[in-house]
């Protein structure tokens, strides 16, 4: 059984996941666009090709991502690959990184480095002053 592509709501996924209102992807798509036909438009099963190019263009979504997004074959795929620690994948990382610690490391590079700083300095300080007292 070949299940049917529902366009309109793959406008509405899309739309939301990059956070648009409905309001907003109407103002963007014209004058004689308002939210009501935005939630209309949504409803449809299959867009017209002219209006998908005009909505591609808006949201940046290429056509196809519109006509071919299967969300139940792309949940299938996810749960089928990746269901468990057996592929190798770490779905509870371990950071041993404490910013905290790495901040207190950069201070003390910035103590170490002003220190020899420093001590550069006081000797050309000496070196100046020796070649003052021989003029």
């Amino acid at each position: 059984m070949e299940q049917k592509i529902h366009q309109g709501r793959n406008v509405k996924r899309f739309r939301e996941m990059l956070n648009i209102k409905q309001e907003a992807l109407a103002y963007d798509l014209g004058e004689d666009w308002n939210q009501k036909k935005i939630s209309m438009l949504e409803q449809k099963d299959v867009i017209e090709d002219s209006l998908l190019k005009q909505i591609s263009a808006v949201l940046k979504i290429p056509v196809e991502a519109f006509q071919n997004f299967d969300e139940e074959q792309a949940i299938n795929i996810i749960s089928n690959t990746f269901n468990d620690q057996s592929n190798g994948y770490n779905y509870y990382p371990t950071f041993n990184v404490n910013p905290i610690e790495k901040w207190i490391e950069a201070l003390e590079e910035i103590k170490r480095l002003n220190l020899e700083l420093l001590k550069a300095k006081d000797e050309q300080i000496k070196v100046l002053e020796k070649l003052l007292k021989e003029k």
